[in-house]
């Protein structure tokens, strides 16, 4: 498969890391597409549907937050938003090992500073690695719902899930309103992010202020520490 053509807009996204963001999308569409992290019916919009559309959610993010990118499979949208938004602290989850060696591999080869933890959300050795962060992603995971029950715990008071959504995501909200402050979620609401067919909807979650029972794992952060997830 011929690796997409480079979008004019990609290099005001990425900046100085454009030959970055281009090697990614090489990897993804050679190697990561016989790996099986990313579909052939993708290939032809990888840079669109998937890299760019990723990177547009550090729109909403702070500066210098600290990010956990939930069931990352292909490194999206975490490796995209590593390079684009280089002030982010960036970890990695994923429970597939076949998949956890792909995310190690791309980000050796990019030269990333990104944290690789083998592992699911809801588990409580995976909070207690992973602690609090400022920010949880997740693209393509779960219901708002069930996702948020999953990955509150991993952000801290006053921070905030954002899920990458479809056009459903205003209805999601509706119907799965009680079970998300039943997780400790406060103000869900729906923001855009990007332009054209690079542009995404996502769900921001603020984790509530209001502090219950500790979290397995509370009180500290993955920050700069690489795990070498194993088999």
């Amino acid at each position: 498969m011929a690796v997409p053509e480079t979008p004019d807009v990609a290099a005001a996204v990425f900046g100085e890391r454009l030959p970055a963001a281009e090697r990614y999308v090489t990897l993804l569409a050679g190697p990561g597409h016989e790996q099986g992290v990313i579909g052939p019916r993708e290939l032809p919009r990888l840079w669109d549907r998937h890299v760019l559309n990723s990177a547009a959610v550090g729109e909403v993010l702070p500066a210098d937050a600290t990010v956990v990118d939930v069931g990352s499979g292909a490194g999206l949208p975490g490796i995209p938003l590593a390079l684009a938004r280089p002030d982010l602290v960036i970890t990695l989850l994923e429970p597939m090992a076949r998949r956890v060696t792909w995310l190690e591999r791309v980000v050796g080869e990019l030269g990333l500073s990104v944290t690789v933890v083998r592992g699911r959300a809801e588990e409580r050795e995976t909070r207690r690695r992973c602690g609090e962060s400022d920010v949880v992603t997740g693209r393509a995971v779960a219901p708002i719902g069930r996702l948020a029950t999953w990955t509150l715990p991993l952000v801290r008071p006053g921070g905030i899930l954002a899920a990458m959504k479809g056009a459903s995501a205003a209805s999601e909200i509706e119907r799965d309103l009680k079970e998300i402050r039943a997780a400790g979620g406060d103000d869900p609401r729906v923001v855009h992010c990007g332009v054209g067919d690079a542009a995404t909807t996502v769900v921001l979650v603020s984790r509530s202020e209001r502090r219950g029972r500790p979290s397995p794992g509370s009180g500290g952060r993955a920050r700069g520490r690489k795990d070498r997830a194993r088999d």
